[in-house]
């Protein structure tokens, strides 16, 4: 007999070789139905797998983000045995799980695929779902792996059986299809009830430009027809709300080819919703005591050999810029903390100085793949709201509780309602990915644990996600589609202070290192601005909004009013526009609703005798008619509300 631990820490005893499966069967027949896989001893394991010895163990089911993952892993291997069928000698890349879905790269061969082909995909998935097929573990030799794949002639499964080792190599099969693969899956397809192809794109083999572009196809499925509908429902509102078709329509940004792909411009309106922001997060720093600092948009490369960022990011960065001086080489800057760590360095610090902060607004640069572009969302050049707080160590946790304040005011003052805090830790079996003593870690892991628990804040934790210098503290936000992002990160960082031999005079009057905390509450401007605009749809607050009103006159005659009321709002420094042009009202009002500009102030000859303007409000219509001063005075009134 083993003893299996439940959630609740009741432990049970079962035979020895007995199945998560078989366990939910002996609670509940209902439950049994609904587990897709178990998590046994912290590893997401299938559900029908043997436990042999003592175990903890979690049910998952749809609910459970393993369990989905479960579900679209699985759906990657249908849809590869629905392909291969009608597609025969198709060859095969991999097949994840992703966020929402998944995918699977193929070499079709001299098979032309398009879009048109996916409802027939579909069509034979469900088909092979309804067989009830079971998916089954199957552990092989190395040997065995490359002979099976040698006579499918499939060399993409061949060069990753390269990089495994003997023993630890498994198949899965279900229905015609095996694949080379850990796993794990569903118990058998008939939980796969609804299916969805959502896109073809291309995709290089492992990620290489200079490799073979595969054809990738995306899908997603759901165990009810429902979920899929609604799920298709969100996705039609998410295209409608696309920053990048929004930040066209409103005029925020653009890119150029001849400057280059991933280097955003940002037009005239997106640089007012930007300093908005930046000047809103300014004040507050300036108020928590950050000092601004300025630092160049490139650096030696020694710098970031001393800080490991060129280790690190040496291959997804620009390359070297090598100097007419011989040997003398920089980079476009990875990341602003190096240059912070010089500033901190440039004379001497007393325990009586620290904390110190150092906040700035500073581009960085990674050369991020042409196929990992999208928008705003993932960049070549980015502006960090980056900070940097040198402390002592007993002013770390209050330092680092003042940091989540920041965030969350953030939060709740831009209506993102719903967030999960993330402590993201390195994993504990790959240590090599990371720089710094165990020690140091150990330290720097402990204090954002102790400190969550302290700030009363529920937090997930997640192995292999900290930054390679340090532990850090993630918040995953939920927008309004109900997608998760992560803004806002909060990371203890021991490593830096040694490997730049920053000190202060304790009162001891001995040499003491500093701790260092690295924080940015947006993240980057480009992917905060980004979520911004599809959270709320391009309706801005008004507080953010690039113009906060348009006069628009119901004929010429009526210019010269508007632009004295221009003139005197903008005194009360309240941002709007003339619209000047020869169109009627009725399509001024229609163009102004499309803009998504917060008020339009209308102005006729009744308006301009009694020194008035009628009101409408994007979304709601007419307001009424108001005085200058009363319209001022509503407006501030509502950003001060805001703020309050």
């Amino acid at each position: 007999m083993i003893n299996i631990t439940l959630p609740d820490n009741s432990v049970r005893q079962y035979p020895e070789g007995i199945s998560s499966l078989e366990i939910a069967r002996s609670i509940s027949e209902g439950l049994a139905r609904n587990i897709l896989s178990a998590k046994v001893n912290g590893e997401v394991w299938d559900a029908t797998r043997p436990i042999n010895n003592d175990a903890s163990l979690n049910l998952l089911t749809w609910e459970n983000i393993e369990g989905k993952a479960t579900m679209w892993h699985s759906s990657a291997h249908l849809m590869a045995e629905a392909i291969e069928q009608l597609f025969p000698g198709v060859k095969f890349g991999i097949g994840p799980d992703i966020e929402n879905g998944f995918y699977y790269d193929m070499d079709f061969g001299s098979h032309e695929i398009s879009a048109e082909d996916l409802g027939k995909i579909e069509h034979r998935m469900l088909e092979l779902a309804r067989e009830k097929q079971i998916f089954s573990r199957k552990e092989v030799s190395k040997a065995q792996a490359i002979d099976y794949f040698t006579e499918k002639n499939d060399e993409y499964k061949l060069e990753l059986i390269r990089d495994l080792e003997d023993g630890q190599i498994t198949f899965y099969e279900s229905g015609t299809f095996t694949d080379l693969c850990r796993g794990p899956h569903l118990p058998d397809t008939s939980f796969i009830k609804a299916v969805k192809l959502l896109n073809i794109a291309g995709a290089y083999w492992r990620g290489d430009e200079t490799r073979k572009q595969l054809t990738r196809i995306y899908g997603i499925t759901f165990p009810k027809q429902k979920e899929l509908t609604d799920y298709l429902i969100l996705l039609e509102e998410a295209k409608k709300r696309d920053h990048r078709k929004l930040g066209k329509e409103l005029e925020l940004f653009t890119f150029s080819p001849k400057v280059g792909q991933g280097l955003p411009l940002w037009l005239p309106k997106g640089a007012i919703l930007r300093d908005r922001l930046e000047r809103f997060l300014r004040n507050i720093q300036q108020k928590a005591g950050y000092q601004p600092v300025i630092t160049p948009h490139i650096g030696n490369v020694e710098l970031y050999k001393t800080s490991g960022h060129f280790q690190k990011y040496g291959k997804d960065s620009f390359q070297p810029i090598s100097t007419p001086q011989e040997g003398e080489q920089f980079m476009l800057k990875p990341m602003n903390c190096p240059h912070h760590c010089e500033i901190y360095s440039s004379k001497p610090r007393s325990y009586k100085d620290l904390p110190i902060r150092f906040a700035e607004f500073g581009t960085v640069y990674r050369y991020e793949q042409s196929g990992e572009l999208h928008g705003l969302t993932r960049v070549r050049g980015f502006t960090q709201d980056d900070a940097h707080i040198f402390c002592m160590p007993d002013q770390l946790k209050s330092e680092f509780i003042a940091v989540i304040d920041i965030v969350l005011h953030i939060f709740k003052l831009l209506d993102f309602k719903e967030y999960t805090a993330q402590i993201s830790l390195r994993d504990p079996g790959n240590k090599e990915k990371y720089i710094g003593t165990d020690e140091n870690w150990d330290k720097a892991e402990n204090a954002i644990i102790e400190t969550v628990n302290e700030a009363g804040i529920e937090a997930v934790i997640a192995y292999g996600e900290a930054a390679f210098y340090g532990p850090k503290l993630d918040f995953m936000v939920k927008d309004a589609l109900g997608r998760k992002w992560q803004l806002g990160t909060i990371q203890v960082d021991y490593n830096l202070p040694e490997r730049f031999d920053l000190e202060y005079i304790g009162n001891d009057n001995q040499k003491h290192r500093p701790v260092m905390i690295h924080r940015a509450p947006f993240g980057s401007m480009e992917r905060f601005v980004a979520v911004l605009i599809e959270h709320t749809g391009g309706n801005f607050p008004l507080w953010l909004a690039p113009d906060q009103f348009i006069i628009l006159p119901i004929s010429e005659k009526y210019l010269d009013y508007s632009k004295k009321l221009l003139n005197i709002l903008n005194n009360y420094e309240i941002r709007g526009l003339i619209d000047e042009r020869n169109e009627k009202t009725g399509r001024k009002i229609r163009d102004a609703e499309t803009s998504k500009i917060p008020f339009m102030l209308i102005v006729g000859e009744k308006e301009e005798s009694e020194g008035t303007v009628s009101v409408r409000r994007h979304g709601q219509g007419d307001l009424g008619t108001f005085s200058l001063s009363a319209f001022a005075e509503m407006i501030n009134n509502e950003i001060k509300a805001v703020f309050q």
